[in-house]
């Protein structure tokens, strides 16, 4: 089934996680996909439950770069809540969608 995850405006950005997550559970590796009209840019993330994000480069312009950084350190952080109230601490995919 194809999805077209191109918006008509702004951008959507994808975070899908790239098997289970390593090293008990306290890093994850995800697939990150910025969505434009026009354009998909992806890289590779890893994302630790103290909240760091190591984001390769991605080509995207720098505002939406950084959108992506942003969105995926918010799910680093939540990452430990969830696991302290018995959850699975890394969603296995994320959409967003930003003006």
């Amino acid at each position: 089934m194809p999805r077209d995850l191109h918006p008509t405006d702004g951008a959507r950005y994808l975070l899908e996680r790239d098997g289970e997550p390593a090293a008990g559970g306290a890093r994850a590796r995800y697939r990150a996909v910025i969505y434009t009209r026009d354009a998909e840019f992806a890289a590779a993330a890893e994302l630790g439950d103290d909240g760091s994000v190591a984001l390769g480069p991605t080509g995207a312009p720098d505002e939406l770069h950084a959108r992506l950084v942003a969105l995926a350190r918010l799910i680093a952080r939540d990452a430990a809540r969830l696991r302290d109230d018995g959850m699975p601490p890394w969603p296995q995919r994320v959409l967003r969608w930003r003006r």
